[in-house]
């Protein structure tokens, strides 16, 4: 759920660069089935063209495209299209139904992310469903937003509060919000994620299925939570992971990762000052710590040579924050942080800049789907305030952002109340979307269970090695439809050995492997 930062595999990569350009087949709109909060009229029904996908890509994977209405409010007007992947049933017997994925984001393709998913899956869950890909509308494939955003407005979305660049920072957030406005003066507001729900629905009357299935990780979460609020009777088994609460969105989710960043970044501290013999970065927590905001200090006087790229110290916060939830990532990246201030050369950081139509979808849902501040004094009082209480991040993420000069949304946020069976499962370490997030979308989906993984470390749970207690539970569901019969906590399988990477990696080379997606 950030637009700068991503653990993104070489396989998601390559099969979405190969897919992308060769997408083929449509079909006409198909019928939404109505619900509570929902107001779209229902077209005429159409099947879905599948063909293959052509390039490189397996022929086990179809693709098709889907016309939805830009406005569901007006079946009849005009469309656009919703691109589609497929991998069917392994075993035609076993067959239930379908999979829908959604990796999260707001802003990830997911239309590749079954093929990517489907050496980590359990054939159990592979011969049951077809597997479903989709990228949801402004997205990659399907008919993308684009504000005409440069690599210098998207390298940090987030920005570090300073009185003096203040004035600078509000007249970005104007100028990205023009610039979104006037190219896209149609579409724009139409980008929510209400509007993606429903076209979820459409695809599963395309596909002419009575019901769906789906798996949704991060702002996942928070689509398959309002799914099953419009459209209650049309939901199966539904697995939300690393769960957004919907209360929180958008504005104090971001506020979320400060308050969590900060504990994480306590444990993280004392866990590398027990292993000073190993990293050399302190003996206690205070002084690694204290090397740590030494750096940052360093890196504001004079930005770092990181393998090429610079970094400033608020660029340097956010790259650990990412990583103190795996420890000794961290701890490395700290190393050669302060092998940078010292003037020594390190290896070539990733920046992982967003594209123009990341930042464009991204901004679209988080700026359209609730009403954000309009003064700007606001939020340089907020920022003031939590860059105090959580020096890590907290300035940053209540900052300015182009949300202040947004349109006002098209329609209000869904309230989530309901009691459709789901099941959250959640790291009880993650900063991303921590736990008090789950616990939030838990008490909105009163027929949900949680499933918590006691010391989870990580942003994503199922089928990633993070708890086979975690994983059993969620494919039983998937497989058999019994939830569990209260909230369960699980385990979490042991991490590798401290010693089992190189001392002293490029950062690529140490960051986390465990998501083969790209998750924010």
């Amino acid at each position: 759920m950030l637009l700068r930062r991503r653990a993104t595999s070489k396989i998601a990569l390559a099969v979405a660069a190969l897919l992308a350009p060769t997408l083929l087949g449509t079909t006409a709109t198909a019928a939404p089935a109505t619900g509570p909060g929902s107001s779209v009229a229902a077209p005429a029904t159409s099947s879905l063209t599948w063909q293959g996908c052509g390039g490189d890509i397996p022929a086990t994977v179809e693709c098709a495209t889907l016309k939805v209405p830009l406005d569901h409010r007006k079946p009849g007007g005009k469309k656009i299209d919703v691109s589609l992947s497929r991998i069917k049933a392994a075993d035609p017997a076993e067959r239930r139904g379908v999979l829908l994925f959604n990796p999260g984001g707001p802003s990830s393709s997911g239309l590749f992310y079954p093929l990517a998913l489907s050496g980590l899956l359990p054939q159990s869950v592979k011969d049951r469903y077809d597997l479903i890909g989709f990228d949801p509308r402004g997205v990659g494939a399907s008919s993308p937003l684009a504000c005409g955003t440069t690599t210098a407005d998207e390298r940090l979305t987030y920005r570090p509060y300073k009185d003096a660049t203040f004035a600078k920072d509000v007249a970005w957030a104007r100028d990205i919000a023009d610039r979104c406005r006037n190219r896209n003066k149609e579409t724009l507001r139409h980008i929510t994620t209400r509007n993606t729900a429903r076209d979820m629905d459409l695809i599963r009357a395309a596909l002419g299925e009575r019901r769906i299935s789906y798996f949704g990780l991060s702002y996942g979460t928070y689509l398959g939570s309002v799914y099953t609020q419009l459209f209650p009777n049309r939901v199966d088994r539904f697995v939300l992971d690393s769960a957004v609460d919907p209360k929180r969105v958008w504005r104090g989710m971001g506020q979320a990762w400060a308050e969590q960043a900060e504990t994480a970044f306590g444990r993280w501290t004392d866990w590398t000052a027990r292993h000073s013999a190993r990293y050399g970065l302190g003996d206690t927590p205070a002084e690694v710590e204290g090397l740590f905001w030494d750096i940052v200090a360093r890196a504001d006087r004079e930005p770092l040579d990181l393998g090429g790229t610079r970094f400033d110290g608020a660029e340097v916060r956010e790259y650990i924050r990412w990583e103190i939830t795996h420890p000794s990532v961290a701890a490395r990246t700290l190393g050669l942080l302060r092998d940078a201030a010292a003037g020594k050369p390190v290896p070539a950081f990733p920046t992982f800049v967003p594209t123009d139509n990341e930042l464009a979808s991204y901004l679209a849902i988080v700026c359209g789907d609730t009403r954000w501040p309009t003064a700007p004094a606001v939020y340089r009082a907020d920022s003031r305030r939590d860059g105090v209480r959580y020096p890590l991040y907290g300035d940053s993420v209540s900052n300015i952002l182009p949300c202040a000069y947004w349109d006002h949304p098209i329609e209000a946020a869904t309230k989530i109340d309901n009691k459709v069976p789901a099941l959250i499962v959640q790291n009880e370490w993650d900063s991303q979307t921590p736990l008090v997030t789950a616990l939030g979308l838990r008490r909105a989906l009163k027929g949900s269970r949680l499933v918590t993984v006691d010391e989870g470390q990580g942003h994503g749970v199922y089928s990633l090695g993070i708890s086979a207690c975690a994983d059993d539970v969620a494919t039983r569901y998937l497989t058999t439809g019994r939830l569990p019969a209260r909230d369960v906590t699980c385990a979490a399988d042991p991490l590798p050995a401290a010693d089992s990477r190189s001392a002293s990696p490029s950062p690529a080379a140490a960051a986390p492997a465990r998501l083969p997606f790209s998750g924010r």
